[in-house]
């Protein structure tokens, strides 16, 4: 069958286009090696290129910073069967305030509203650790602030079962499947702005139940398909930091680690029947631009 992978990145953000590059790399040579055709879109107007190609294809994903990712899916999805996550869900995503009111409400823990001294500014709808930067001031227009947590950073990866329907997408009741926990490297400078530099995957910490447990119900509650990451803090509490609802960076080294294909999974679990769990050979590091290192 006919892939579309599309990448926003490469050709319209030139300051994420090396990760995004690597993420693509992945997952062509996945989608090959499983015997599909894989598509890529060209230069022009990305909305463009999705409406020219996708028609052509039989199955596609979209893989943008947060706040077009809605857009763009809803775009695809109008033509082909999309392994990722639904737009509707994507795009409640991608207001980072809005989804922390969510988890709290629904017994996930999230870092609270600060109160004096110094806390995380962060934008509201944002990607990554861009813009993200420690504080005693108050967020600017189309910013909020949480509660500065101090622990150790890590993120699920995971691929989230579905079906369709005639009208919309539901959950197959299978569970998640978990693909690994993630080590993430995260600096904070003089400035006190975060930069994401990359991580370590598979690693198995004490508390890897919990961080798992945690992380999926938080993806589940924000009715997450297909792949997502979530990144946590684990400190007296495992407190989820941000949902993405989209291949992460990670997916670089899971997928030099890893026994299975992802584009088998992604397939898979897009019709409900993902496997039940994962193998792999080994650990990497990975940068944030998708260098990988065997370990």
């Amino acid at each position: 069958m006919k892939v579309l992978l599309a990448e926003y990145t490469i050709a319209h953000e030139p300051a994420l286009a090396n990760e995004g590059a690597a993420m693509v790399a992945v997952l062509k040579s996945s989608f090959e090696r499983c015997g599909h055709e894989v598509v890529l879109p060209g230069p022009g107007a990305f909305a463009d290129e999705i409406a020219c190609l996708a028609p052509t294809c039989d199955m596609g994903l979209v893989i943008a910073p947060d706040h077009l990712l809605s857009k763009y899916t809803f775009l695809l999805e109008q033509a082909i069967h999309n392994l990722g996550c639904g737009f509707m869900a994507a795009a409640l995503c991608a207001n980072k305030e809005s989804t922390g009111k969510i988890l709290a409400e629904n017994g996930v823990p999230v870092p609270a509203v600060p109160g004096s001294g110094k806390h995380v500014i962060k934008p509201i709808k944002g990607c990554g650790s861009q813009g993200v930067r420690l504080s005693t001031g108050s967020p600017g227009e189309g910013e909020f602030s949480q509660e500065f947590i101090l622990g150790e950073n890590y993120s699920v990866s995971m691929v989230i079962n579905r079906v369709i329907g005639d009208a919309c997408a539901y959950y197959s009741g299978k569970p998640p499947v978990v693909l690994a926990v993630n080590r993430q490297e995260i600096t904070v400078g003089p400035d006190g702005t975060f930069q994401y530099l990359g991580g370590e995957t598979p690693v198995h910490p004490d508390r890897e139940k919990e961080i798992i447990d945690t992380a999926v119900k938080a993806a589940t509650v924000l009715g997450c398909q297909g792949y997502c990451g979530v990144d946590v803090i684990v400190a007296d509490k495992v407190w989820v930091v941000d949902v993405n609802p989209r291949i992460t960076t990670s997916i670089v080294g899971i997928a030099a680690c890893m026994k299975e294909e992802i584009a088998e999974i992604l397939v898979s679990a897009s019709k409900g029947n993902g496997p039940d769990a994962v193998h792999f050979g080994g650990r990497a590091r990975f940068d944030c631009n998708g260098k990988v290192t065997r370990l």
